[in-house]
């Protein structure tokens, strides 16, 4: 499941492909939301790049997003705490609208 809900925030299943021209949302990759990354992964700046941006979308603080797995790895899975809502980004990937 690529979103789980949680008493207060959300744990996020990812595919993350690193070192792309830009961020964005590309879709769904299996069970998984698929993002491309423009940091390179290198030294943990992919996955810092990942934890900020996904702190920006869902309005908390940086320290609100915790990377649970996936460390060094394209197969991550990230809880956002104090979350109140998705992102209007994430609700069209999981309704199946085109960005």
């Amino acid at each position: 499941m690529a979103v789980q809900p949680q008493e207060q925030g959300y744990i996020l299943t990812l595919h993350i492909q690193p070192n792309a021209k830009r961020t964005e949302w590309v879709g769904l990759h299996g069970d998984a939301l698929k993002l491309r990354l423009k940091a390179p992964p290198v030294d943990g700046k992919a996955n810092e790049a990942l934890c900020t941006y996904l702190a920006e979308i869902f309005a908390v603080k940086r320290h609100s997003v915790v990377l649970l797995s996936g460390e060094s790895s394209r197969h991550k899975r990230v809880q956002i705490k104090n979350a109140t809502h998705l992102p209007p980004s994430i609700i069209k990937i999981l309704q199946g609208v085109p960005e």
